[in-house]
């Protein structure tokens, strides 16, 4: 009777409890629903009584999995970086290994091994095996897939924080063209992660929603702020985005990029934005916001939020982050849509969705053409039938979204 999506279920190896996991923004075991950072429990299934793990570490908590012996290995994302711990009651031990993001683990039946995945920004992700769980910087490599990147996947960059317009600090992370870490007023794409429950951090990415490294070759310094809501930044920084869905989150990324422009990385007249799903949401948002960016790239984002909380499979979750259903506070589900404030865009907009989509329904990227059809912005609407929330039907799908945004891109903003 608790209002959290629970997954991961795993005995302990003497059969005394069940493990388990609430994934960042799947909810709260804790009183009433709402989105906080990924948590691990475990419940004794005779009287029903429930543990929190890992209590003491104030970011999110990922995968796990249990030793022979009973001690349990997590994955914990603070800021940038996702690492191993142990996890022994309230208490979080981080062990020693190699800096990126540590992904799934599986630990050996027999042996006290595990299994794990690991990358950086520029290191594709590999396979690892760890003979000894508490010195997993001694990992041995598995897999050497993807050696091309090796050779062609290196960008420079960095974490960069800012302070936003209430004074709370924020990170997110740069990535620059090649040889232009040291270069002064780049064009500029700010890249928003979806979610809003992830982060941006240091881990390997090419495909159709991460293409930050592929926009960074093209010569574009690329931003990608962890704006709140955002997870790895404790319960506080995440659910600061409750109930201003976007407003919150939207300072922090404008704050951010006037940050840049001000400490001389970007230029002012060459600033593009995108996302896909809540970034989606929140590069329609901030179109409304300022006229700065003179190319936006969008997928699969709300512009409003009555019929999307009709609509949308997840719809427990809009009704948390806007305080109610919509005829419990109408007027932020109006203040907090984009829809409404369209009249001030005058960014040329290139639109993304897929027509088989039930997370963000297609009807959302319908209403937008028919917005910016009706003020005359500058637009491209790119569908894809059959299509979900995932685009995951047909690769060649996913190709022909990012060439076209790049070339839409390129087409506003010169290098």
């Amino acid at each position: 009777h608790n209002e959290a999506l629970e997954s991961k279920l795993a005995w302990s190896p003497d059969g005394r409890w069940l493990h388990f996991e609430v994934p960042a923004g799947a909810g709260s075991l804790e009183g009433k629903y709402r989105d906080v950072q990924g948590r691990l429990y475990r419940m004794d299934p005779e009287s029903g009584k429930v543990e929190r793990l890992g209590a003491e570490f104030d970011g999110s908590w990922g995968p796990y999995s249990l030793l022979p012996d009973g001690r349990l290995i997590a994955t914990g994302q603070k800021g940038t970086e996702t690492q191993l711990y142990q996890v022994d009651g309230d208490k979080a031990t981080k062990l020693p290994g190699l800096p990126g993001t540590y992904a799934d683990l599986d630990a050996a039946k027999g042996s006290s091994a595990i299994l794990v995945r690991h990358s950086t920004i520029t290191d594709p992700e590999q396979a690892y095996l760890v003979a000894n769980p508490l010195e997993p910087q001694q990992a041995k490599q598995l897999t050497d897939f993807n050696r091309i990147f090796m050779d062609r996947a290196q960008p420079e960059w960095q974490t960069y924080s800012w302070k936003s317009d209430d004074g709370r600090t924020v990170e997110g992370v740069l990535i620059f063209p090649p040889g232009k870490k040291s270069a002064k007023h780049l064009r500029m794409l700010t890249l928003i992660h979806g979610g809003p429950e992830d982060a941006d951090g240091n881990r390997f990415g090419a495909d159709w929603y991460d293409w930050a490294t592929l926009a960074a070759d093209r010569g574009w310094l690329v931003f990608r702020p962890n704006y709140r809501g955002s997870t790895g930044y404790g319960d506080d920084f995440m659910l600061a985005i409750q109930p201003h869905l976007v407003s919150a989150p939207g300072r922090d990324i404008l704050s951010g990029v006037d940050a840049l422009v001000r400490d001389g990385y970007a230029d002012p007249d060459k600033l593009a934005i995108g996302g896909y799903s809540y970034g989606g949401y929140m590069t329609n948002w901030l179109i409304t916001q300022t006229t700065r960016f003179k190319a936006a790239v969008t997928g699969a984002g709300a512009v409003e939020h009555a019929a999307n909380w009709g609509n949308d499979d997840l719809t427990y979750d809009d009704a948390w982050y806007l305080g109610g259903a919509p005829w419990q506070n109408p007027q932020l589900y109006q203040s907090e849509a984009a829809l409404f404030q369209f009249n001030k865009v005058k960014t040329p907009v290139h639109l993304v969705q897929g027509q088989a989509d039930i997370r963000v329904s297609f009807l959302e990227g319908e209403l937008m053409e028919r917005a910016l059809q009706a003020l005359g912005i500058p637009y491209e609407f790119l569908v894809f039938p059959g299509e979900g929330h995932g685009l995951g039907k047909n690769p060649w799908h996913g190709y022909i979204k990012v060439r076209d945004e790049l070339k839409w891109l390129n087409k506003y903003v010169a290098e």
